[in-house]
């Protein structure tokens, strides 16, 4: 049977480069600092988990060495408990280093890393088995496939030869996650039926692809195809692959779809987490990781519907002076703008690449005018994909991949083409504005170009508090910059800041309140105007990833009230640029490191 070894010759580059800093340390008579360590325990994990050190693209030129393009990682019960001592053990030698001892920057870190391990510890320690790593939007079995199709690089025969040994490995990789799966199973916790019904035919759809509709084959294939091999050479790569795809990934498939079949009848009745053991406990922890702060499900339930009533008000004047009906709930309202002809486009079959085409140019003017409000723009680009047909029924609307730290990969926005009503031209502009720039591709990019991070604050921590709460906040920032021009435009962004703060509304509604998904759709649908096709896919997402759509409207509010606050401190004196600059430039921190950021700008700007 095929292996997969966590150790190996990749181990050794990482002893070397970890065993480079402690020698530097000793060399010179100094204790190893903070950010030292730090920065070794983020080098172990990188090179103990060969897909990130593939993501990031930084040793590539070390492949004969690491071997690392050729492997995958084996995650099973044991390394969860591995990873548990592991973090026990850090944080006690995290929280030993004398706050009195350490520079602004490092005491900084120490509380973003003391909270980060507080919550992982808690985690594993008290809600081992309550994620879900088979469901419909990030399971292990479509995470594995966007991987080896967006990420793993094929510019020679020999990363063709790696992508062969890595398909070979799907079986030994999903072994690893029944065995989690059985653990929780014995611990009784299962996810709705409607993950099981997704999940399902997912899998069955994977196991009837022909080789040349299966887009591990036809990927492949085509970035092959363009290396200038021989025929002969082609033909055997191709002949291998389709070895590997029978005897690893549809083999691996095919035990996932037999453990979903037998357990699909101990499905959870119920649709939120407090159904699980200490459910209400998890789901506030997972509200404190996600939000960054310790707000209650109930306070967040409350912000939503306050939040919901001030954007709806905003929106019903703009229709007031459309000439739209007075009488119509804003939802009716956008739900019939949504069916208007001129806002959508024609199903013809090159509708995704017109629409790609579109944003491409949404983008390219956007990052032309946004100068104004920052320092600095990124120096990576950006491209726009449409979501992979495989996977696009169930994603969201849009997400983003981040860029090579090398530059052999740009960020990438994908935008969800599945429904032509998913894409009505008056929401293209916020949904650009979010994905791409002035959000997440500008911030991620910028904090990937920033040389003055350490690594630790660089790449060992992200929030999506900060990172989606960015985001959010650069929807606004472009309507008040007049990047939106017309009406039916400025819609589209109050509709987007409207679906976030009835995120807030419908996740605590799930997961503290007890709604069932009906309830939340119905709830999120008349809101929104959403359709009934977005709405489904986003209900479904809190579902399975409890807490996380709060992050967004929460990242937003405090970012806001951040700046206010630096407005009101300095006057005339203050700065967007500088006011960004101070959000931006310290990697993804936690809200309450925001803060402490922002009021230190503004005594220096005092001064």
């Amino acid at each position: 049977m095929r292996k997969i070894v966590r150790f190996s010759a990749y181990s050794l580059l990482m002893g070397l480069i970890v065993g480079a800093l402690y020698l530097t340390n000793l060399f010179f008579m100094r204790p190893v600092s903070i950010d030292h360590y730090l920065a070794k325990n983020l080098l172990v994990d990188m090179f103990d988990s060969p897909e990130t050190i593939t993501h990031l693209g930084l040793v590539d030129g070390f492949n004969w060495l690491t071997q690392h393009n050729s492997k995958l990682s084996l995650y099973d019960l044991e390394k969860i408990e591995s990873d548990l001592q592991k973090a026990v053990d850090r944080r006690r030698i995290i929280a030993s280093y004398t706050p009195a001892g350490l520079s602004d920057r490092q005491r900084i870190t120490q509380k973003i890393a003391l909270f980060d391990l507080d919550n992982e510890i808690r985690q594993t320690s008290d809600f081992r088995f309550h994620g879900y790593p088979l469901e419909q939007l990030g399971g292990i079995h479509l995470d594995l496939v966007e991987f080896m199709t967006d990420i793993h690089p094929i510019r020679s025969s020999a990363e063709a030869e790696d992508y062969i040994s890595r398909i070979d490995q799907f079986d030994e990789v999903f072994d690893g996650n029944l065995e989690i799966l059985n653990a929780q199973h014995g611990e009784g916790v299962h996810p709705p039926a409607f993950v099981f019904e997704h999940v399902r035919r997912q899998l069955n759809e994977f196991l009837a692809y022909g080789y040349g509709d299966n887009p591990l084959y036809s990927v492949f294939m085509n970035k092959v195809g363009i290396l200038g091999l021989s025929d002969d050479v082609v033909a055997d790569l191709g002949e291998r692959l389709e070895n590997a795809i029978d005897n690893g990934a549809n083999r691996g498939f095919s035990r996932l779809l037999s453990y979903v079949d037998v357990h699909v009848e101990h499905a959870n009745p119920h649709d939120g987490v407090w159904s699980l053991p200490d459910g209400e406990a998890f789901y506030q922890l997972r509200l404190r990781s996600y939000t960054t702060t310790d707000a209650t499900a109930a306070s967040i339930h409350q912000l939503g519907l306050a939040e919901v009533d001030r954007i709806t008000g905003r929106m019903r004047e703009i229709f007031n002076g459309l000439g739209y009906p007075t009488t119509e709930s804003v939802g009716l309202l956008m739900n019939g703008l949504n069916e208007e002809p001129r806002f959508l486009y024609d199903d013809t079959s090159d509708r995704k690449d017109l629409i790609v085409a579109d944003y491409s140019a949404i983008v390219a003017a956007t990052k032309e005018a946004v100068g104004s409000a920052f320092r600095q723009l990124p120096r990576a680009g950006v491209v726009v994909r449409a979501v992979p047909d495989y996977s696009e029924e169930t994603a969201a609307g849009g997400y983003y991949m981040s860029p090579a730290l090398d530059g052999s990969r740009p960020g990438v926005f994908y935008a969800n083409l599945y429904d032509i009503k998913q894409t009505p031209k008056y929401s293209m502009r916020t949904l650009a504005f979010h994905e791409a720039i002035p959000g997440h591709h500008l911030q991620n990019a910028i904090n990937l170009e920033n040389e003055d991070l350490t690594l630790y604050r660089k790449h060992g921590y992200g929030t999506s508090a900060f990172s989606e709460g960015w985001a959010l906040y650069a929807e606004r920032l472009a309507l008040e910059l007049g990047l939106v021009d017309n009406p039916y435009d400025e819609l589209g962004v109050l509709q987007s800041e409207l679906f976030r703060a009835v995120r807030l509304v419908v996740d605590t509604g799930i997961h503290f309140k007890r709604w069932t998904r009906k309830e939340a759709i119905e709830y999120m649908k008349n809101t929104t105007g959403m359709s009934n096709t977005e709405v489904v896919v986003e209900i479904e997402r809190y579902i399975v990833w409890p807490g996380q759509a709060c992050s967004y409207k929460m990242g937003m509010l405090k970012i806001l009230d951040l700046r206010e606050r630096a407005k009101t401190a300095l006057g005339d004196e203050f700065d967007l640029k500088v006011f960004h600059s101070a959000v931006l430039d310290h990697g993804e921190p936690p809200l309450f490191i925001v803060e402490e950021l922002v009021d230190r700008m503004i005594a220096d700007q005092r001064h």
